[in-house]
């Protein structure tokens, strides 16, 4: 109709249904992440995308604002995406930041029995047989005690 204005809401509406977001592979062209690394940095908890009912990723404006930011991120200070992702576990993860901070305050003592000059003889022996078991063991308080 000439002359008639065209509603503003309804276009944007239409626009916003018709582009839900992008695939994985469009996101990864998009952004410069491999589809590889997306899916690590959702399995890591750093994005959510959404997902289909057929379950596959949904990358909507808001996953490409995080993915631009972290990159920025990482490299403003040099850090690698692995480290972000540490982090996020050590700020939601209460156990974990009470263990690195005893780890961070903990000073190296000489064991009971072992006398100061087999102290380094002692530790390697340690370590090889920690080795030899192809599986750190996982110490506990109760075994750390």
């Amino acid at each position: 109709m000439p002359g008639a204005r065209a509603n503003l809401d309804t276009i944007v509406l239409t626009l916003s249904v018709a582009m839900e977001g992008l695939t994985i592979n469009e996101a990864a062209e998009t952004t410069g992440w491999s589809p590889r690394m997306l899916r690590y940095i959702e399995s890591a908890g750093l994005i959510e995308p959404l997902r289909t009912p057929k379950g596959y990723r949904i990358f909507g404006p808001g996953e490409l604002q995080r993915l631009r930011t972290l990159r920025e991120l990482l490299a403003r200070f040099d850090c690698a995406l692995s480290d972000v992702a540490f982090a996020k576990r050590h700020a939601s993860d209460p156990e974990l930041r009470a263990a690195l901070d005893r780890w961070f305050e903990e000073r190296p003592e000489l064991p009971e029995g072992v006398e100061s000059g087999d102290w380094l003889s002692w530790e390697q022996q340690k370590h090889q047989r920690l080795l030899a078991m192809d599986t750190p063991p996982r110490i506990t308080e109760t075994t750390a005690a």
